[in-house]
């Protein structure tokens, strides 16, 4: 193998750990050929280091290479080190569990489990989504410095369902809550017949650049009587994973 196809497999593989992506774009991000990324995706397919989330779909970083990740440089990877835990929130939920960051001000997806429901979720690994729209999202804005929280609820907030909450004044008094509970709902304020929970990843210098979720369809999630089990559930994985990234 080459120098500059091992190169190239890197650069395939940097842009995967942002979130799933289909040959063509993979193909315009990397600025190589289509024939050569597809060449590429097969054999480190072949090595499970990348995987095809179902036929004809997008791909995403596979098993064998975060498993790798994460024994090679413990809480060096963000996804590698988040995605036992949450296996563990989705399997204990029983809907489907992801991880995000703050990136450009705005929540970015890094990872999403598979629901096991004949009612799908859809992957939104990779998206982004207005701070405010959304419980990730809700929860690191809550931890942010008071003079950036101002800043940002200064800016025109963008109403992305009829349910969002754009009101300045009725934010603030909502991240004050947030903080106190420790995590945060959302009820089809990001998308149309979705909601979600989350609770934040605080480190041990109080700096919060990540959270962990669960989402399903409104109609089942939550269950009235485990909306608060599903918060504390998501606190305490959020808070295991802190721990491990701060060894």
């Amino acid at each position: 193998m080459s120098i500059q196809t091992i190169e190239r497999a890197f650069a395939l593989l940097r842009t995967l750990a942002l979130g799933p992506v289909g040959v063509t774009e993979l193909a315009e991000r990397v600025e190589l050929p289509k024939s050569t990324v597809a060449r590429l995706l097969a054999a480190l397919e072949a090595e499970n280091a990348v995987e095809q989330i179902e036929s004809g779909g997008g791909y995403r970083l596979g098993p064998g290479l975060v498993d790798i990740a994460g024994g090679a440089q413990p809480g060096r990877n963000l996804i590698a080190s988040a995605r036992p835990h949450l296996l563990e929130l989705a399997e204990k939920t029983d809907e489907v569990a992801g991880l995000s960051i703050i990136d450009d001000g705005q929540v970015l997806y890094l990872d999403q489990t598979e629901s096991s429901s004949s009612v799908q979720v859809r992957d939104w690994s990779g998206e982004y989504a207005p701070l405010h729209a959304v419980a990730a999202g809700l929860v690191m804005l809550a931890h942010m410095p008071d003079d950036e929280i101002e800043g940002y609820l200064a800016k025109p907030l963008p109403k992305c369902t009829d349910l969002t909450m754009t009101d300045p004044d009725d934010l603030l008094e909502r991240l004050e809550h947030v903080r106190h509970l420790g995590y945060a709902w959302s009820y089809e304020e990001f998308a149309e017949g979705l909601n979600s929970v989350a609770a934040p990843i605080v480190m041990p210098d109080g700096r919060v650049e990540s959270a962990l979720h669960v989402h399903g369809p409104a109609y089942r999630f939550p269950d009235p009587d485990q909306a608060h089990d599903h918060g504390l559930a998501v606190i305490e994985a959020a808070a295991r994973l802190a721990e491990q990234l701060a060894d």
